[in-house]
């Protein structure tokens, strides 16, 4: 178990925790994607960049760890029941307790009666307070139990479903498994392309340094080289002058796997299938220099919309933007279909995507994702190309529905392929393949 300890100091952080807790509550009655819910609550928030962070942090951490916290409060509590509001209080105070460094003691306990006060759990502001203080005063004892737990029972002590870790181990092993559920559990970090229609990465380095961001190059073969950055520190993005202009898109490594084996040239067309957000979408408009047809279609306004502000902003002026279900004429040299799917691949991103999954998530989503394949195929030349992509880690939705596809359309054979495991490079997971059209058939 590793302790965060970005947060060296107690911040006074009294509104972070109360928005950190409005977010998990929120989130638990709605069902909706915690990192939306929160975002707007940002939005509408003035903490300072410190209690920003705070607030993230134990929002990110209580999701991920929730099986493991819930655990912890079971065990102590004999299994009652907790109201929502008190279950969610327990769990940002074990939370800090467990995971954060250098937290004081007293602000974890006081903070949590005054979080059950405002929540007008006067009843149980005394629990409360009397189980941090247990939790605190057996600290060091539970550290050693949770590093058992993650040894003997890892899906349990990795805080992830006991379903996914089975069908993980069978598939590549204990330890590489246990490798995979701890990278699900580290915070993910920001990570910058460069655009090219705008800037380059030395005048970019030369504007982020007058605006307070601290940038690494990212090395990866699939890559240009010095296109990529981490962002070691840096002010909100969206009070960038260079991100407001639209001199760098965040975009994680393995999302530019796809456009890279596509390989998109200046005067060619090509075709974006499932193109919102717009990272992809903008990357291939940078490789072809803003020079050709670019058609980039999604399912729905909103959608579309995202992708129309990231596309203006980066001033993409090749693409042609519309729905996915409106008949486009014609053949494109080039076709990406980036399908929606599990997303296991990009588990640490997804805060509560491992609660979300059903064990028959992949079999619900295949028959979708073959469909679009076989629609991005209709729309390419003869003698074009077409690149099916996936965030996920399962080969049911890459490598074997690639097989289902060319066995059933045997005009179109297998170029490349690739995946991207965590465990072995290190970024988030991702598959891509390119396929060709055979003359001879």
């Amino acid at each position: 178990m590793r302790r965060q300890s970005r947060h060296p100091t107690g911040v006074p952080g009294g509104n972070s925790r109360q928005i950190a807790l409005q977010t998990l509550l929120r989130s638990q009655e709605s069902r909706l994607a915690v990192e939306r819910i929160l975002s707007r609550q940002f939005q509408s928030s003035t903490l300072s960049n410190a209690d920003t962070g705070l607030c993230r942090e134990l929002v990110s951490g209580c999701v991920r760890w929730r099986r493991l916290l819930d655990w912890l409060i079971e065990r102590a509590t004999d299994g009652r029941e907790q109201k929502p509001a008190v279950r969610e209080i327990l769990r940002l105070g074990l939370y800090q307790i467990f995971f954060l460094n250098r937290i004081p003691e007293h602000a974890i306990v006081n903070e949590s009666v005054r979080l059950a006060k405002a929540e007008r759990c006067l009843g149980q502001a005394g629990f409360i307070n009397a189980m941090m203080r247990r939790f605190l005063r057996e600290r060091g004892q539970i550290t050693r139990d949770i590093a058992n737990l993650q040894e003997d029972r890892p899906a349990l002590g990795q805080s992830h479903p006991d379903w996914l870790f089975e069908q993980w181990e069978a598939r590549w092993g204990r330890e590489k498994t246990i490798r995979l559920m701890e990278w699900n559990n580290q915070p993910a970090p920001t990570c910058a392309r460069v655009n090219p229609l705008l800037t380059d990465p030395e005048s970019l380095a030369k504007r982020w340094d007058e605006e307070g961001v601290q940038a690494t190059p990212i090395d990866c073969d699939w890559a240009k080289p010095d296109s990529l950055f981490r962002l070691r520190q840096h002010p909100p993005l969206e009070s960038l002058g260079s991100f407001r202009d639209g001199l760098f898109y965040v975009q994680d490594p393995s999302t530019l796997l796809a456009v890279a084996l596509l390989d998109p040239q200046p005067g060619q067309s090509m075709l974006d299938l499932c193109a919102a957000p717009g990272g992809k979408t903008c990357n291939i408009a940078g490789r072809m220099n803003n020079e050709g047809q670019l058609t980039a279609l999604d399912i729905s306004e909103p959608r579309l919309e995202m992708l129309r502000e990231n596309c203006d902003r980066m001033h993409v002026t090749c693409a042609t933007l519309g729905q996915a279900d409106t008949a486009t004429t014609g053949g494109y040299d080039r076709a990406l279909v980036d399908v929606p799917c599990s997303n296991t691949g990009v588990m640490r991103r997804r805060l509560d995507l491992r609660w979300r999954l059903c064990p028959d998530e992949t079999r619900l989503l295949t028959d979708e994702q073959l469909k679009l394949l076989g629609q991005a195929a209709a729309r390419t030349k003869p003698d074009g190309q077409l690149i099916y992509s996936t965030c996920s880690l399962e080969p049911e939705e890459n490598e074997q529905l690639v097989g289902r596809f060319l066995k059933a359309n045997p005009e179109w054979q297998l170029a490349e392929e690739r995946t991207l495991h965590p465990v072995e490079d290190h970024t988030d997971g991702a598959y891509a393949a390119r396929l060709t059209r055979t003359t001879n058939i």
